[in-house]
């Protein structure tokens, strides 16, 4: 079920606790001192940085002058977040918070400039890519990413599937990641995918000149329930940014808007892709 996972549980009961704390007009030094325990722990526990007990929320809540209702919500919001995920076995090679993220989005609206988004990759492509940016990854290491990919790619086929609006540039598609027959294969599942009914998939054309989102890929997640807000997460090298903030999240729909007005429609786009593909013959 889509919105319970531990990842957006913690999301949940985070920015809970940050709400209350203000509410009660306490600042994170006044919360540390009644708890006798650090300002720093407060401050990690309200950015998730850290996890929180079932037993830190009740010292909290207690602190903040909670009722027994919201206490009680909040703690077993507590225990939730605590639970295992099927993408902890992964944590030493992906940011267990988005894929959580990912896991709990009902849509997600992504832009991809250099490289074929994950969710729409074949697996020789996804070896090639990780072969390359990887040089130094074991073949056993390799196998978990793909493996752990190809779970991620199972959203999108699932009884509630989530729905995906993807626009790749064009440079995407003819760059030989691989070679000229694992983008063959690739542009096939291009076509596979994006003929499913959940999935909306646009090129940007080279002629298209420069476009809004020229900085760089970007990915905004959408979730089912309206107290989880959108998460907009931008991806590096090392690591990711995750930006909450209203207007940021604003900033970046508005990107995607205007990305997607200099894009090809799905229709032109899936001539682009299948003229690309007999290039590959």
């Amino acid at each position: 079920m889509r919105g319970s996972s531990p990842t957006l549980r913690k999301r949940r009961l985070v920015s809970e606790l940050r709400r209350l704390r203000e509410v009660a007009g306490l600042t994170i030094e006044e919360v540390g001192e009644r708890l006798e325990c650090s300002a720093s722990k407060i401050s990690r526990i309200e950015t998730g940085r850290v996890g929180v007990s079932p037993r830190d929320v009740r010292d909290m809540l207690t602190a903040y002058g909670a009722d027994a209702a919201t206490l009680d919500e909040l703690v077993q919001l507590a225990r939730e977040a605590r639970r295992k995920a099927w993408w902890d076995e992964f944590g030493d090679i992906v940011p267990g918070r988005y894929v959580g993220y990912e896991a709990d989005a009902d849509s997600i609206r992504t832009y991809q400039g250099l490289m074929i988004p994950g969710l729409l990759q074949c697996e020789a492509y996804t070896r090639a890519l990780i072969s390359q940016v990887l040089p130094d990854a074991r073949t056993a290491e390799i196998d978990r990413r793909v493996r752990l990919r190809k779970a991620r790619q199972a959203l999108l086929s699932e009884d509630d599937p989530l729905r995906l609006h993807v626009v790749i540039d064009e440079a995407a598609l003819r760059r030989l990641v691989g070679g000229a027959e694992v983008m063959r294969v690739q542009m096939a599942r291009l076509l596979e995918v994006g003929a499913l009914p959940n999935v909306t998939m646009q090129v940007v054309p080279f002629s298209a000149g420069g476009h809004a989102a020229m900085d760089g890929p970007f990915v905004i997640l959408s979730f089912p329930e309206q107290l989880d807000s959108d998460v907009v997460y931008i991806e590096s090298t090392r690591s990711g940014v995750y930006l909450e903030q209203q207007s940021d999240v604003h900033s970046y729909a508005e990107m995607f808007e205007r990305l997607v007005s200099s894009a090809q429609t799905p229709r032109e786009s899936v001539t682009l892709i299948t003229e690309i593909a007999r290039t590959l013959a």
